[in-house]
């Protein structure tokens, strides 16, 4: 995805780079097979007690022993296959059953009101799962948007949250998922958090406004 508006990533705070970082890891994970970069940079993840530290660090033992051509064999049975893979990650189909239909087109409508432009190299629809998760990426940092905290939850709750957690539980339990059976993991996880965080959102302006 390319946007028409581009600030650096140096400009947001710790806690937004937080989320900044696991929707750009999702990105590139789901965008194409990794390469050995991403696979060294995965193995030194670090997680904690928590449930998606746990993932993490699932994640991080996984790709440690991962190679590069066995993983791109595993995407390559996941995503694409012999006319498709076992998985689609679109919005589209999770919602309707049907690629390319009215939740692909209600998000363009969106991606064109943030100024967010189609990368003229990318064959992809724009409600595949690595651009929804690019976007959001885009949103916290202020390359698209406004930069505003109810700009990323509305994008989140109305193209993300009504069916990515259903794409995340196919895959942890996919045939074929072995290193992506984690990064599904990590995405649920991921999920998860976004979801109760925005949900505080609602309820901080529901006090503030009876307290008005």
């Amino acid at each position: 995805m390319e946007s028409t508006v581009v600030e650096p990533e140096c400009a947001i705070g710790s806690e937004e780079r937080l989320r900044l970082l696991p929707y750009k890891l999702l990105a590139r994970y789901f965008a194409a097979p990794p390469d050995r970069e991403l696979l060294d940079l995965s193995a030194r993840l670090e997680g904690d007690g928590t449930p998606f530290g746990r993932a993490l660090a699932a994640l991080a033992a996984a790709a440690a022993e991962a190679t590069p051509e066995g993983v791109e064999e595993e995407y390559q049975s996941l995503f694409i296959g012999l006319g498709r893979g076992e998985i689609l990650p679109y919005a589209s189909y999770y919602l309707t059953g049907f690629l390319q239909e009215r939740p692909l087109a209600e998000l363009r409508i969106e991606l064109e009101r943030l100024g967010v432009a189609r990368a003229e190299d990318t064959a992809e629809p724009e409600d595949h799962v690595a651009a929804l998760c690019e976007v959001m990426a885009g949103l916290i940092s202020g390359a698209f948007g406004d930069g505003r905290l109810t700009t990323q939850k509305r994008f989140f709750e109305t193209h993300m949250a009504p069916w990515m957690g259903r794409l995340f539980a196919d895959l942890e339990k996919a045939r074929s998922a072995r290193l992506y059976r984690h990064v599904a993991r990590v995405g649920r996880c991921f999920l998860e958090i976004e979801e109760t965080a925005f949900a505080m959102i609602d309820g901080h302006e529901a006090a503030v406004s009876v307290g008005d």
